[in-house]
């Protein structure tokens, strides 16, 4: 037997508003994936170093035609305010101070994982594809490859391809600039 249960989501501005009331901890490590409020996993020291290495390879490959946030949340929709290890975004002279990134506003997007390979690759990727995320990447360090979604649709990413830490890829946004995975690690 099937039960299905009448579930209530949390929009993104009830997300701001608890945690202003102090609902949610401002140290808590969360992110808001389709109404629902999930935990972050803690980041080890590959994860940091590489995504230190992505902000500033990117930074220098591409300077002031993007801004690179890092760990910073971005707007899907009402529903959704993830915060993907690298956004390669539209440059706003605010820096985005009145509101957060919006998948018009969005190149690339770049998941690093260690542990959460499946959320990663399965979950977020339907998430950043039903919101028209052209460009979304997942860095496997544990197994030294890149996987490239792209050609967005709402039932998921109608491209993946699996890049090897010898090959050779480019943004989509960005064709003249080339990087291997091994420039990431």
């Amino acid at each position: 037997m099937t039960i299905l249960l009448d579930i209530r989501l949390i929009s993104v501005a009830e997300y701001h508003r608890m945690g202003e009331l102090g609902i949610l901890n401002p140290d808590e490590k969360v992110e808001l994936l389709a109404g629902q409020i999930v935990k972050k996993p803690m980041k080890g020291t590959r994860h940091t170093s590489t995504n230190k290495r992505l902000e500033k390879l990117l930074e220098n490959l591409l300077g002031d035609r993007v801004l690179v946030r890092t760990q910073d949340p971005i707007r899907l929709d009402n529903y959704s305010e993830p915060e993907p290890d690298v956004a390669v975004v539209v440059p706003n002279l605010s820096f985005y101070a009145d509101h957060h990134p919006t998948p018009s506003e969005v190149y690339l997007i770049i998941e690093i994982s260690d542990t959460t390979l499946r959320q990663d690759c399965e979950y977020k990727s339907k998430l950043y594809s039903q919101a028209g995320i052209e460009d979304y990447w997942v860095l496997d360090l544990n197994n030294r490859q890149l996987y490239v979604f792209r050609l967005p649709s709402p039932d998921g990413y109608l491209s993946r391809q699996e890049i090897s830490d010898v090959e050779v890829i480019s943004p989509l946004a960005f064709p003249d600039i080339k990087l291997s995975i091994s420039d990431f690690l």
